[in-house]
C-alpha cells in the first residue's frame, strides 16, 4: 500500500514538473517578422504557435549553412519529428509534437507599428546619454537634471527641441538666460528621437543567435520612465 501511494505522488509530482516545463516553453520569446521580412516585435511562444496554426504566420529556421527557410504549420509538424529537438524547445501534445519557433514571418503584414518615443525625463537622458550637453562630462544621472536651453519664462517650451540633460555646476552657471547670454554652447542641437522598433521591449530577454540577422541591437535603447513635469 505504501509502495503504491509512492508511486502516485511520484506520478503527481511529475505531471505538476511537465506542466510548468510546459507554460515555461509557451512563454519563450519568439521575433515576428513583417511580409518584408522586418522585425517588427516580439511575442510569446503560445501567440506565434497559434498564428502559425491559424495560417497567418509561418516559421523562418535557419539551416546549418546559414540560409534561411520558411515552413507552414504542417511543414513546421512534420519537420520538428524529423528533427531532434531538447525537450524544452518543444511542445508536446497528444496527437503529435511540434518545436517552438525563434522567429516567425506574418503573411500579411507589412508595416512598423507607428509609435513616438515618449516624452519622459528617462528618455532625455537616454538621448542625451547620460552626458551634459553643456561641458559634456558624462555623469550618474543623480548629478544631472534637465535644462529648459529657452527659460520658460522667456517663452521656451517644455519640449524635446528645448529640453537638455545638465550637470548641476552648468546650470547653476547658465541660470535663468539662454546659452549666448551666458557665455556657453550646446554641443549637439537637441531634437525628437526618431522610434525604432521594440522600444517597449525589455532588453533582459534571452534572444536566440538566429535573431541577429534581422535586429540592430542599437534599436533597443529607449526604456520608458517618468514623465517630465
Amino acid at each position: 500500500m505504501d509502495g503504491e501511494l509512492t508511486d502516485v505522488n511520484a506520478s503527481v509530482s511529475t505531471i505538476r514538473n511537465l506542466g510548468k516545463l510546459m507554460a515555461c516553453v509557451l512563454q519563450q520569446p519568439v521575433l515576428v517578422l513583417n511580409r518584408l521580412w522586418q522585425a517588427v516585435n516580439v511575442c510569446s511562444a503560445r501567440r506565434a504557435l497559434t498564428l502559425l496554426f491559424e495560417g497567418r504566420a509561418q516559421v523562418v529556421y535557419e539551416s546549418a549553412s546559414g540560409s534561411f527557410q520558411t515552413y507552414d504549420f504542417g511543414e513546421w509538424k512534420d519537420f520538428s519529428v524529423e528533427q531532434e529537438v531538447d525537450q524544452e524547445d518543444q511542445i508536446n501534445t497528444i496527437s503529435f509534437r511540434i518545436g517552438v519557433p525563434k522567429v516567425i514571418l506574418l503573411m500579411v503584414y507589412d508595416r512598423f507599428p507607428k509609435k513616438e518615443v515618449k516624452f519622459t525625463r528617462h528618455n532625455i537622458f537616454e538621448r542625451d546619454r547620460n552626458q551634459c550637453q553643456y561641458c559634456g562630462k558624462v555623469l550618474e544621472r543623480k548629478l544631472l537634471n534637465l535644462d529648459h536651453v529657452v527659460p520658460r519664462d522667456r517663452g521656451g517650451p517644455t519640449s524635446w527641441e528645448n529640453i537638455v540633460c545638465s550637470c548641476i555646476p552648468c546650470n547653476t552657471r547658465k541660470a535663468n538666460r539662454t546659452p549666448p547670454e551666458a557665455g556657453m554652447h550646446l554641443i549637439r542641437k537637441p531634437k525628437r528621437p526618431k522610434w525604432r522598433p521594440f522600444v517597449q521591449v525589455n532588453f533582459t530577454i534571452n534572444s536566440h543567435s538566429s535573431w541577429r540577422h534581422f535586429l540592430d541591437i542599437a534599436y533597443w535603447n529607449v526604456e520608458i520612465g517618468e514623465n517630465v513635469s
